[in-house]
């Protein structure tokens, strides 16, 4: 329990029983220990947001995934100040053991997330929450020691030189804020970049525990016994070799784990500033897929079905100015271009990485008929909200909405009302909008949000769906989910401004491959037995997928 305060008498001896004997200066012992304060922190918050990262990645939905980790670590600290009290009498020897422990845990926590995600993530059953479950025990892990450090770090300051406890906690919580500050910044501006997730956090723990290691050997040396001093020694050796060894590997383990996630038919993996991008197949017979940050979006066996039922129904009725929204891959842009009259297609994607694979990889140019070596094809990289917002009024005869899920936080803008009245804004008369809602059969209650805030944005609608995707490969917010929840259909709302948009396909033009008109009409007959009454619009302020 938290005991109430009582302020020492005067006299009153501390846990201590004398002033450090300290090589260097008591000032300069001072600055010492706030540098490593300063360090420690620095370190604590990038753990946290690998964390963070780490779990949004593997399993989607970042708010939750921030809150659960936060939460949980700040609990954490809680409980591990109030445990370290036990360890005042030896601040020295506990904090350096606690560092050694931290680094350890810290630094690979984000290599054995992964681990579990990638080689136990589709076992199904109990295994099927396992990133979570781990997910959870490392922030609550980490948050006890980082909770544990400023009580020691407070005892080793006033052993150098006793002063009010008010200046002491001012000193040591500037020096904490300013380091987390440091580490918040380092994190997605040069660790995560340069280094990515899994060496990024290693290097962390071998800072964490260099830092520690040299406060305690070096600053604190002469409170230690001689067998603390090499235990902790040992301990720091041990930690920093098996971090290295990790650092060495993390190459062949992200391999390995990559061929656990997708096969062994990996064929392009890369890291854009955006997204990580898989390429598997599309050679020597083998059906092409796509993966961007581990979800399907492009499926070799039934794509063309996928992008035909996207974009052909849109296309019924004056098609001149094409816009896309998303679609870097370039098989939406195939679609419109399939009708000759045709003149302008506007590809507006975030991700120059892969507009460039779609007009480089031999396979995926191919899929798409080299639709970006069309001169009618122009495409701008940007984030397809702010450009809206600056794209001229009525000049677009269809827009396609070729978007991640509606459930991924980063898309959830994306599906809001105030976006689809900027779409509505750029089309000319008589234009269509067409509208990629997620799967039906999974996830109804998003798909019908999505109809219902395109109405509230002054569409009017025609909710449709297709059969198709059945990959055993999670493709919506969740990449934890189990093979049994992988989406077995896809979900359409083609929009108009004016009333009763007309679900047709252009029979004056060359007819889809996998798309008949009979199909979609019973489609979209179908679709309407799914509908989930008293959705509410999705606003910027107020997300509902």
């Amino acid at each position: 329990m938290i005991e109430p305060h009582a302020p020492a008498p005067p006299g009153a001896p501390p846990l201590w029983r004398g002033p450090a004997r300290l090589p260097v200066r008591p000032d300069t012992g001072r600055l010492l220990v706030l540098a490593c304060v300063f360090v420690c922190a620095a370190c604590g918050l990038v753990y946290e947001l690998e964390l963070v990262a780490l779990a949004s990645y593997l399993m989607g939905d970042s708010v939750t995934q921030a809150s659960v980790v936060l939460s949980v670590m700040v609990f954490a600290m809680g409980i591990g100040s109030l445990a370290a009290k036990r360890l005042r009498r030896f601040a020295a020897a506990g904090f350096g053991a606690l560092e050694a422990t931290l680094a350890l845990v810290g630094g690979c926590s984000a290599m054995a997330l992964y681990a579990v995600f990638a080689w136990t993530g589709d076992w199904g059953g109990l295994w099927a929450d396992g990133p979570r479950v781990l997910l959870v025990a490392f922030s609550l892990a980490i948050g006890l020691l980082i909770g544990a450090e400023v009580p020691l770090l407070m005892e080793l300051i006033q052993r150098i030189r006793r002063q009010d406890a008010g200046g002491a906690v001012a000193d040591l919580f500037a020096a904490d804020y300013v380091g987390a500050l440091v580490g918040g910044l380092a994190f997605p501006f040069l660790l995560l970049p340069f280094l990515g997730q899994l060496t990024s956090s290693l290097l962390t723990g071998g800072v964490n525990a260099i830092a520690g290691a040299a406060l305690v050997l070096g600053l604190f040396r002469r409170d230690l016994t001689r067998r603390a001093r090499c235990l902790l020694l040992v301990a720091n050796i041990t930690v920093l070799g098996v971090l290295a060894s990790a650092a060495v590997l993390v190459d062949d383990f992200e391999q390995a784990a990559r061929q656990a996630v997708y096969g062994d038919a990996v064929r392009v993996a890369v890291r854009t500033g955006v997204q990580e991008i898989v390429i598997t197949g599309g050679t020597e017979g083998h059906p092409l897929d796509l993966y961007l940050d581990g979800r399907l979006r492009v499926g070799g066996r039934d794509e063309r079905r996928y992008h035909e039922a996207l974009v052909q129904p849109a296309m019924n009725g004056p098609h001149a100015r094409v816009l896309i929204l998303g679609g870097g891959d370039g098989l939406a842009a195939r679609e419109a271009l399939t009708h000759p009259d045709v003149r302008r297609v506007d590809v507006v994607d975030l991700d120059a990485g892969l507009v460039r694979l779609a007009r480089t990889d031999p396979a995926l140019s191919r899929l798409n008929d080299h639709a970006y070596g069309d001169p009618r094809v122009h495409v701008t990289t940007a984030d397809a909200f702010p450009w809206l917002r600056g794209a001229p009024p009525s000049t677009y005869d269809v827009v396609v909405a070729d978007l991640p899920d509606p459930g991924i936080t980063a898309s959830t803008k994306l599906y809001s009302q105030e976006f689809y009245g900027l779409a509505r804004r750029a089309l000319a008369p008589g234009g269509r909008l067409v509208v990629h809602a997620g799967p039906v059969a999974t996830r109804p209650r998003a798909f019908w949000t999505v109809e219902a805030t395109m109405r509230a944005a002054g569409l009017h609608t025609a909710p449709y769906r297709v059969d198709g995707r059945d990959t055993g490969f999670t493709a919506g917010p969740d990449r934890t989910a189990d093979a049994s929840r992988a989406p077995r259909d896809w979900g359409f709302v083609l929009a108009t401004a004016a009333p009763g948009p007309p679900l047709r396909l252009d029979h004056d033009e060359r007819p889809p491959h996998t798309l008949t008109q009979a199909d979609l009409t019973a489609d979209a007959r179908a679709v309407e037995g799914t509908r989930v009454a008293g959705v509410r619009a999705s606003t910027l302020i107020h997300p509902r997928y």
